[in-house]
């Protein structure tokens, strides 16, 4: 399974690749998340873990695989024959940013597994783009007001 969801968001990427890499912050971010629970301590890096709980599924154990500093963050979990891949993406576009959240399943159980699983995480992927795009809108300077009309 793949599964990939973009949205717009009027922030610059360099502030919404802060909200993917604060996974401390995800469950006020986003309603996918109810816990995270980091195994490490430092800035997130290649290698950092850490322990999430979403609604409807057991506790993952995540571990960073890549990362692009202010452009991407990619963590995988394993579990029952299953690798599951959670893609975090920015980029430019205009003003503001692209926001792109994919989430791909492989291994020898993963059709199985996604028979009962793939409704709800499109859900939880859709919740958690949601969640980053609204929170960058939030924390995104305003506007420039429009000049004043000149007198004379």
């Amino acid at each position: 399974m793949e599964y990939r969801v973009t949205a717009t968001a009027g922030a610059p990427p360099a502030q919404v690749y802060r909200l993917f890499i604060d996974i401390e912050r995800w469950p006020e971010l986003t309603q996918s998340v109810r816990s995270v629970r980091r195994l490490d301590d430092g800035p997130i890096r290649v290698g950092s873990e850490a322990v999430l709980k979403q609604p409807r599924l057991p506790s993952a154990r995540w571990r960073v695989t890549e990362m692009e500093p202010d452009r991407s963050f990619v963590w995988e979990t394993k579990s029952g024959g299953v690798t599951t891949v959670g893609d975090h993406r920015v980029e430019p576009d205009g003003p503001g940013s692209k926001i792109t959240i994919t989430l791909r399943t492989h291994g020898a159980l993963a059709g199985v597994a996604d028979l009962f699983v793939a409704g709800l995480a499109r859900r939880h992927v859709a919740m958690e783009l949601e969640g980053f795009r609204a929170a960058a809108a939030a924390a995104a300077p305003p506007a420039p007001a429009p000049p004043a009309p000149s007198a004379g």
